[in-house]
This record gives C-alpha cells, sequence and structure tokens, in this order.
C-alpha cells in the first residue's frame, strides 16, 4: 500500500505522542492535528489496513515496525528541513511549517545532501 501525505503525518503524529511514553489514542491523534474524530478514524483505519498501526483492545494505538520506519523518516526530514531553514535566516515557526510541507516530496538524494550540510 502506496502511503499518501496523510498517512505519513497520521504515522508521524502516533510517533511524536508516543516519544513522551505514554500510551496513545485516536482522540490524541485529533487534537494534535486538529482533526475530526470521524477524520482520524477513517485514517487510523486504513493505516490498520496497510499494516501501519495496530490498536490493542483498549483502542491504544501503536505503529508497527513499517509503521514506525516511515514515522522515523518523516520525523527526521522535518527536524532536519526545519534546522536548515533555521540555519538560513527563517523563523522557527515559519521553518517547521515550510519543513512539514517539503518532507513528503523531498527526494532521497537531495535531502541527504541537506541532512549532510547541516551535519558538517
Amino acid at each position: 500500500m502506496h502511503l499518501q501525505e496523510s498517512g505519513e503525518m497520521y504515522l508521524e503524529t502516533i510517533y511524536i505522542l508516543s516519544k513522551n511514553g505514554k500510551a496513545v489514542r485516536s482522540i490524541d491523534v485529533g487534537e494534535y492535528m486538529g482533526y475530526s474524530k470521524p477524520s482520524v478514524s477513517r485514517a487510523v483505519g486504513l493505516l490498520k489496513k496497510g499494516g501501519y498501526v495496530v490498536a490493542d483492545a483498549d483502542g491504544y494505538l501503536s505503529l508497527t515496525d513499517e509503521g514506525k520506519r516511515v514515522a522515523e523518516k518523516m520525523y527526521e526530514r522535518h527536524t532536519i528541513l526545519t534546522k536548515f531553514f533555521v540555519t538560513l535566516g527563517v523563523d522557527e515557526e515559519t521553518a517547521s511549517e515550510d519543513a512539514c510541507k517539503i518532507e513528503h516530496d523531498i527526494s532521497d538524494k537531495s535531502f541527504e545532501a541537506i541532512k549532510n550540510f547541516i551535519n558538517k
């Protein structure tokens, strides 16, 4: 299953919310992203069907290995691109917003070049 940008955003959100060690529910994802319950429910259902997310009996969400791989990739891209734009003089808020737009479309080759530049 090929993920759309929105699916990548949901996975990244679940990853970010789970980084603090707390269990993540669909309602947490909706609140974080500013989406309605039905929208989140539909998206999470598609992510489950695609093998990216599982839910336990209490409704707590966990990323599968593949879901975690995609989420970590998006999170790294977001973080590095934000740093890159801030390095260029862009304010943190705008840098983060622009990184969010670009992280889904940038090629691996271009991203790696930016990552190498930032890490020097």
